[in-house]
C-alpha cells in the first residue's frame, strides 16, 4: 500500500511537473517578446492615410519595445483576403501582425460566404485611429446637400448612381445604407479604390461617391467637388455649416478605423504589450497631432476597447450586407 502512495505520488509530482515546464517556457517567451523584427502586415498600397496609421504604430511600438517593426504591403485578392489569410496562418506569438481597415475586423466573416475567413478569432491589439466618410457629389449636380440631393434622386428614379472604392468596401455599405434609410435608389458602380472613382467624379461620369475628406479636401476647396454632407457624430470642425448624415437621416455613421490585430492563439500577454507600446507612442503630442493632420481622431486604444468597437461595428453593418445581399468571391 505504501508503495502504491509513493508511486501514485511520484506519477502526480511528474504529471505537475510536465504541465509546469510548458506554462513556465511560455511565460518566458512573453517576457522575452519581441525577440526578433515584427511584421506587419498591410493589406493596402503604400501611401493613403490608412498606410500612414500603420507605419506611425510601427516606428512608435518599435522604438518602445526595441525591436524593428517591418511593414510589408499585400494590396492582393479582393478585401485584402490574402494579406489576411496569410497572417491568420502566421505562428500565433506576436511577430506577424495585420494592421487593417475596420471590416476587416469586423464583418470579413459575413462578407467572404465562399472562405472560411472569420476574423473574429484573430486576438485584438489595437485600434489606431478614426476618421468620418463624407458625401462629395459632382461640381454640378443640382442639389448642395443631403436633403436636396435625397429629393433629386427620387425625383430622376433610375438616373442617379455613386461610385465606391470596391465591393464590401465602407463606402459601399454606407451607399447602401443610404438607400435603404432614404428610401430612394442608386444605380452602384464598383472601382479598384477610391482614386478611380473620384476621377470619374470630377469628369461629372457619376454623381456620388460616400470617400474620405483627406484625399478630396483640395477638390471641395477649389469647387471641384461638393461635400453634400459628414458621416460622423459631429461636424468637422473645418466645415462646420455641413451637416452630417444623422441630421437627414437619424441613426446613420459612417467611419472607419484602421486598427493592429494578431493570428489566432496569441497569448494575450502578447497581443498586450503590443498594444501598449503603440499606445504610449499615440499619446505623445507629436503623435497626435499628426494624426490630426490626417484628418482623424488618435486613439491607439486596448484590446477591450478594439473588441468593443468591433461589436459595435459588426452590429451596426452586419444588418446592411444582410440587407443589400452584399458578398465578395
Amino acid at each position: 500500500m505504501r508503495v502504491c502512495i509513493t508511486v501514485a505520488m511520484v506519477t502526480v509530482a511528474m504529471v505537475l511537473c510536465a504541465a509546469s515546464v510548458p506554462a513556465h517556457a511560455q511565460a518566458q517567451a512573453q517576457d522575452s517578446y519581441p525577440n526578433r523584427p515584427i511584421t506587419m502586415v498591410v493589406p493596402l498600397p503604400a501611401g493613403g492615410t490608412a498606410d500612414l496609421l500603420c507605419r506611425l504604430a510601427a516606428e512608435r511600438a518599435g522604438t518602445t519595445l526595441k525591436q524593428q517593426v517591418v511593414i510589408e504591403n499585400r494590396p492582393v485578392g479582393a478585401g485584402g483576403r490574402i494579406a489576411i489569410e496569410a497572417v491568420m496562418r502566421a505562428a500565433p506569438d506576436g511577430h506577424t501582425v495585420l494592421c487593417a481597415p475596420q471590416l476587416s475586423h469586423t464583418v470579413a466573416h459575413l462578407l467572404f460566404v465562399k472562405s472560411p475567413l472569420d476574423t473574429r478569432a484573430m486576438e485584438p491589439v489595437s485600434v489606431l485611429a478614426a476618421y468620418p466618410l463624407v458625401l462629395v457629389a459632382r461640381a454640378d449636380l443640382p442639389a448642395n446637400d443631403l436633403p436636396g440631393f435625397i429629393e433629386y434622386a427620387r425625383a430622376n428614379p433610375g438616373k442617379v448612381n455613386y461610385g465606391h472604392q470596391g465591393k464590401g468596401n465602407t463606402g459601399h455599405l454606407l451607399g447602401e445604407l443610404l438607400m435603404l434609410r432614404g428610401k430612394f435608389r442608386m444605380t452602384e458602380i464598383p472601382y479598384r479604390g477610391s482614386a478611380p472613382a473620384i476621377n470619374d467624379l470630377l469628369g461629372g461620369n457619376i454623381d456620388l461617391v460616400p470617400d474620405y475628406l483627406l484625399a478630396n479636401k483640395q477638390n471641395i476647396d477649389i469647387g471641384k467637388l461638393k461635400l453634400l454632407a459628414t458621416s460622423g457624430r459631429e461636424r468637422i470642425k473645418s466645415y462646420p455649416k455641413v451637416a452630417t448624415i444623422a441630421e437627414t437621416l437619424p441613426g446613420v455613421y459612417a467611419d472607419t478605423w484602421m486598427a493592429v490585430a494578431a493570428p489566432p492563439g496569441t497569448p494575450k500577454e502578447v497581443a498586450q504589450r503590443l498594444s501598449d507600446a503603440i499606445g504610449k507612442g499615440f499619446k505623445t503630442e507629436e503623435v497626435r497631432k499628426r494624426i490630426l493632420a490626417l484628418e482623424a481622431e488618435p486613439l491607439g486604444n486596448s484590446p477591450e476597447g478594439m473588441r468593443k468597437m468591433i461589436a459595435a461595428s459588426t452590429q451596426h453593418w452586419a444588418p446592411v450586407i444582410e440587407a443589400a445581399k452584399i458578398t465578395i468571391d
